[in-house]
């Protein structure tokens, strides 16, 4: 592909470059799909008003998430095994979103640790964790987490059980994945991949293997990660994380008015409005169409971040427009990942950025702060 213009094309080269079990991972929804694909064409209902004679000159899109200035209004979410639609993944990715001055967001179910991330980047960046049984892993990761200097936890309640995920089951991905004939066959098919992946030793899920207790290897990954999330997870789990982690933290996961007061009653700093993604509950709201709710209830108390469906600068403009302080990518850093790794997550940024700016000048403002319902029709969000 010689000229690669959107996201869209990257994604057509990662399908390419990727092997199936670990493409499907990333690209797909939980059962029908139906949130899935409504994360992303509910944005497309959104039209822009666009204005003419205004000076777009000196444009800016300079701002801050959680007090940390970015270069836009953008991070990139924490995604599980990054590390497997390229190799070294979550160190490629954290190198290109500290070169474009955005926060990487580093999953607890990388393939590649803390540490790694750690060594190979000179900025902060943030770590996201789930609530787990084992209170003690759970002290540890919080421990190295701070050992490595990130500056933001964020912590995902919408995955105490797995929503079923029927391309998972059909690939037979699970931890380690299943070598069935179709599988190995496939992989071979991926030669750029394969050779990546001969080439590190990162292979692994480098922040659970070797730390939590009687996880010494894959083989015993599977039965520790299926006993671990917690059923009982209440916002008491949530008050206790602020209070050991001491630092900035945000809430991922918050998809109900009620449930974004409780998360301002618990302290903390930000909140996603997030579906995971289309991965967990089939049927639920769009998160661009659960925003201006949440917005509308704790807008003035608490700084409200989004994710789900983006795929464009658009996208990103008409969440800002709604209300989001910022966006977070996953899908579209990853198919840059699969299909050229650091230097195609630098490339979906780029593009991203391109588009947030044109469309900001069009619709006649030059700083992405200043940005609200005004630049959308009414009636279409």
């Amino acid at each position: 592909m010689s000229v690669i213009t959107n996201i869209e094309d990257l994604r057509i080269l990662a399908q390419k470059r990727v092997p199936r079990m670990f493409y499907d991972y990333a690209d797909s929804g939980s059962w029908t799909e139906s949130t899935y694909r409504a994360n992303n064409s509910d944005f497309a209902d959104m039209k822009f008003r666009q204005r003419v004679a205004v000076n777009m000159e000196n444009r800016t899109l300079a701002t801050t998430m959680v007090g940390q200035a970015v270069s836009m209004p953008v991070a990139l979410a924490p995604t599980g095994m990054a590390g497997m639609q390229h190799a070294d993944g979550e160190i490629l990715a954290a190198k290109a979103a500290e070169k474009f001055g955005v926060p990487f967001t580093l999953s607890t179910m990388s393939i590649c640790s803390i540490e790694d991330v750690a060594a190979h980047t000179s900025k902060p960046f943030w770590f996201q964790v789930y609530v787990m049984k084992d209170r003690d892993f759970i002290n540890r990761l919080i421990d190295r987490a701070k050992a490595a200097n990130c500056s933001a936890l964020v912590l995902t309640l919408d995955l105490q059980i797995l929503g079923q995920r029927h391309k998972d089951l059909k690939n037979g991905l699970s931890a380690p994945p299943k070598l069935t004939i179709p599988n190995i066959l496939n992989m071979m098919s991926k030669p750029r991949w394969s050779m990546g992946m001969l080439g590190t030793q990162r292979r692994t899920f480098g922040n659970i293997v070797g730390h939590a207790s009687n996880v010494s290897d894959m083989s015993s990954l599977s039965s520790w990660t299926s006993q671990q999330f917690d059923l009982a997870l209440s916002w008491k789990d949530v008050e206790w994380i602020k209070q050991r982690w001491g630092g900035k933290l945000i809430i991922k996961g918050i998809m109900d008015a009620e449930d974004a007061h409780l998360a301002v009653e618990s302290g903390a700093d930000a909140l996603i409005v997030s579906n995971h993604g289309g991965r967990q509950l089939d049927g639920a709201l769009s998160s661009i169409r659960a925003l201006p709710a949440i917005v509308d209830a704790v807008g003035k108390q608490i700084e409200i971040h989004m994710d789900g469906g983006i795929r464009s600068g658009q996208d990103v403009i008409k969440a800002i427009a709604l209300g989001a302080k910022g966006v977070y990518i996953g899908r579209p850093f990853l198919y840059g990942l699969g299909a050229m790794g650091e230097a195609g997550v630098t490339k979906c940024l780029d593009i991203i950025r391109n588009e947030l700016d044109l469309t900001m000048a069009f619709c006649g403002l030059t700083d992405v702060n200043k940005v609200d319902k005004q630049i959308l029709i009414p009636g279409t969000y």
